[in-house]
């Protein structure tokens, strides 16, 4: 066995939200021609067929609000522009179109095809160059955010396609239930009970030791009492909390993108600081789906999934939209680029389960089928050059330009916190996720909200602490 997979004890990987691979990673063409980015003639008509051109103006926040279109129909959409061909054509040419019905206004449509520039990712900019960056990462649906977390979960939605609560098949447990139940250590970690977890259904389990939240992590980290496998979740709203005031880390728009790029350094940094959980470490930085924002690459085909939508007739049978996908490991060569290879959420369990479980056969054919990446970790030695994180002074092997980046970072002021902001189509899925499951406690212990009066991230993070804190009571009180 390489050294590297040798020495591997713990998977952690840290889902963020809506952004595809050209709208975050595009302008890196331009420094390594292999990173499958943007070369700036990229275009997309718009309603009256003139063409709107990709450009480096996106900004962290203000420009995609309202939050693009990304459920099912729009993402076939946007990849087919509405062609009627048979077979049909994926010329990824309808993210103008979808995003102008909107508000019908021609210039917030052109920013759908915006993306960042290097110096305004500091932090992921960084990772992605001084580790491993994948071409070929998709989502696993053309759909939005809970059947594609699903994936990263069970490889499977179970026929989902949307943001509806999933129902189990007790054929295919979580990648966390495998574990567990084989003896080995796994973990949910959520940011608080605030910004509670999207996968509450392990809840509905009474399994409340598979969760912890942000702080958790940090300790667990410190203390070197990491699982073998850690999933992390971002802050999904602006809200009070215990210890202050909470800004929105997930980088769903829209949020603020720098507090996105705060929290990844906080998870980086988090392992980095420790030596010996450092060197026994792999770190997947991943997003969930790319939120109706342009990319340039057609989702390919891929194995069909066993649970076909019976809304939709989806088969389950073509990936969604590339996203960013970064894995951090001093066993990785520097600047590794990952090409033609092809990797979807399904990849996620597939190679926990491989590392940690080894031939498990009771998982989906997608599973199955699905890229391992645990190969990239192919250095004979762990490096010892260092990544500063985010505001932290460079040392003398880190890179002269990442301790400019931090600098600019820095200098950029606060990012905007809005608890007042009207909730999201994902905070309102999750709302009524919630709701589900408070129903299953007993109607004494239920909040009696009615969530159609919750149209704020204040008041969707209220309800969502209220019945986390029930539902873990609950579970907990279960399960001794």
């Amino acid at each position: 066995m390489p050294p590297g997979l040798d020495a591997l004890k713990h998977i952690v990987v840290l889902m963020m939200e809506n952004r595809p691979f050209d709208h975050m990673f595009g302008a890196l063409k331009a420094q390594d021609p292999r990173i499958d980015g943007l070369n700036g003639n990229e275009t997309n008509p718009d309603v009256n067929g003139n063409p709107v051109q990709v450009q480096g103006l996106a900004d962290y926040q203000g420009q995609l609000d309202p939050d693009p279109l990304h459920d099912f129909n729009d993402v076939d959409f946007q990849i087919f522009a509405g062609s009627q061909a048979n077979p049909r054509i994926a010329s990824m040419e309808g993210f103008v179109q979808n995003y102008y019905k909107q508000q019908n206004n021609l210039g917030q449509a052109a920013m759908i095809m915006y993306y960042f520039t290097p110096d305004k990712l500091p932090m992921l900019t960084s990772l992605a160059r001084n580790y491993a960056v994948f071409n070929r990462w998709f989502s696993s649906i053309p759909g939005p955010t809970i059947c594609n977390r699903a994936f990263a979960h069970f490889g499977t939605s179970f026929g989902k396609t949307d943001l509806s609560v999933l129902y189990l098949n007790e054929k295919y447990l979580s990648i966390y239930q495998r574990l567990v139940n084989a003896g080995h250590t796994a973990k949910d970690y959520y940011y608080d009970e605030q910004s509670s977890t999207q996968a509450l259904v392990f809840l509905l389990k009474q399994q409340p030791k598979l969760f912890g939240t942000f702080s958790q992590f940090l300790a667990d980290c410190k203390q070197g009492a990491l699982p073998e496998y850690s999933f992390i979740e971002p802050n999904y709203s602006d809200h009070d909390s215990d210890t202050g005031e909470e800004v929105a880390s997930d980088q769903h728009p829209d949020h603020d993108v720098r507090a996105g790029e705060a929290f990844i350094s906080d998870v980086y940094n988090a392992i980095r600081s420790n030596q010996a959980l450092w060197e026994s470490t792999a770190l997947l930085i991943v997003y969930d789906e790319h939120g109706g924002i342009y990319d340039h690459v057609p989702p390919p085909a891929c194995t069909p999934d066993e649970f076909p939508d019976p809304t939709t007739g989806f088969q389950f049978d073509r990936l969604g939209i590339r996203v960013p996908a970064v894995l951090v490991s001093p066993w990785i060569p520097q600047g590794t680029v990952v090409d033609g290879r092809v990797f979807e959420h399904a990849s996620i369990p597939a190679t926990v389960t491989s590392r940690f479980l080894g031939n498990y056969d009771q998982r989906t054919q997608r599973e199955k089928n699905a890229e391992t990446f645990l190969d990239l970790l192919s250095l004979d030695a762990p490096r010892t050059d260092y990544v500063p994180p985010l505001g932290a002074k460079a040392s003398a092997t880190a890179p002269v330009a990442m301790a400019a980046r931090v600098s600019s970072f820095a200098s950029q002021p606060a990012t905007q916190r809005n608890p007042g902001r009207p909730i999201s189509s994902l905070l309102k899925s999750q709302v009524a996720h919630f709701r589900e499951a408070e129903q299953t406690l007993p109607p004494d212990q239920q909040t009696g909200t009615d969530i159609r009066t919750i149209q704020t991230e204040r008041d969707a993070s209220a309800y969502i602490g209220q019945v986390t804190k029930k539902l873990c009571a609950s579970a907990g009180s279960s399960s001794r």
